[in-house]
């Protein structure tokens, strides 16, 4: 709608600003995060990350978060945006779980490698193994995880099955499941698709819509924490789904994930290791 576009020239202000802000943040993370302590880099992340969403007109609308999470908490969000890695780190700095094709993007990866993601392999079962056990070592330290199931990003108006290896660690570390629905909306209230990096779309027509929407609110809903008490990884994956799917009022996810049928990559930074026999 014309109403919610920006002028020219505040988009091009938007992108030299959001330029400068990543250029920042490559060299805090690389010259000053390895001198900071565990508490000082999160409040880094969170300054960081409030601004580069000030800046793109992003506000945060909470729902039921708490003020801290449990010590051992895994975080699973249905996945819309890249955006949606900043939604989550102004409010609780997590280490997210990428695909291994992140690491090379320019800027963008570099970024993303000095803050501490943990990279996934797809379609190596031994990668998968390993990715394993490291979330599963840095959730028994007290590491926050962030992960997105679907495999894939969306306009956030359906969602795919969940991967289950990627729940796989909570049960190893005994963590809190914590399921988190997220969703764009337009300053009017409505579900609005800017934000949505899906398909072939790429990371700078991204941006540019972005950066042409004058505001959107991201909504960030905590559900009730998931217990693993006595769970497997597949039944803690069909809880996550119907919690999440309820949330945004779209049906549960049937069938086979569409991840696994795409020829193209699925742009955002999710990670999807095949599953492994349990």
């Amino acid at each position: 709608m014309a109403a919610n576009r920006t002028p020219v020239s505040l988009r091009l202000l938007r992108l030299a600003r959001l330029a400068v802000h990543l250029v920042r943040g490559i060299a805090i993370a690389w010259l000053r995060f390895p001198k900071l302590s565990e508490a000082e880099k999160q409040a880094q992340t969170r300054r960081w990350s409030n601004t580069l969403l000030s800046i793109l007109s992003v506000s945060v609308r909470e729902h039921n978060a708490p003020e801290e999470l449990p010590g051992r908490c895994m975080l699973a969000l249905n996945h819309i945006s890249w955006l949606d890695i900043f939604v989550v780190d102004a409010r609780f700095p997590a280490t997210f779980i990428a695909k291994s094709e992140i690491r090379s993007w320019p800027m963008v990866g570099w970024l993303s490698t000095l803050v501490g993601t943990l990279y996934i392999e797809r379609g190596k079962r031994s990668a998968a193994r390993h990715a394993r056990q490291t979330i599963a070592a840095e959730l028994e330290r007290g590491t926050l995880i962030a992960v997105f199931p679907e495999g894939i990003t969306s306009f956030g108006r359906s969602l795919e099955r969940f991967h289950s290896a990627l729940f796989q660690p909570a049960l190893d570390a005994k963590a809190t499941l914590q399921p988190v629905a997220l969703r764009y909306l337009d300053a009017a209230g409505r579900h609005t698709d800017a934000a949505g990096y899906v398909g072939d779309t790429s990371l700078l027509e991204s941006v540019w819509t972005i950066v042409s929407t004058r505001h959107m609110v991201a909504e960030f809903n905590l559900l009730a924490p998931i217990s693993v008490h006595a769970q497997t990884r597949r039944s803690l994956a069909e809880k996550t789904e119907t919690a999440i799917a309820g949330a945004l009022g779209v049906p549960a996810p049937r069938g086979p994930s569409r991840a696994r049928h795409l020829p193209h990559k699925a742009p955002g930074t999710n990670a999807d290791p095949p599953d492994e026999p349990h």
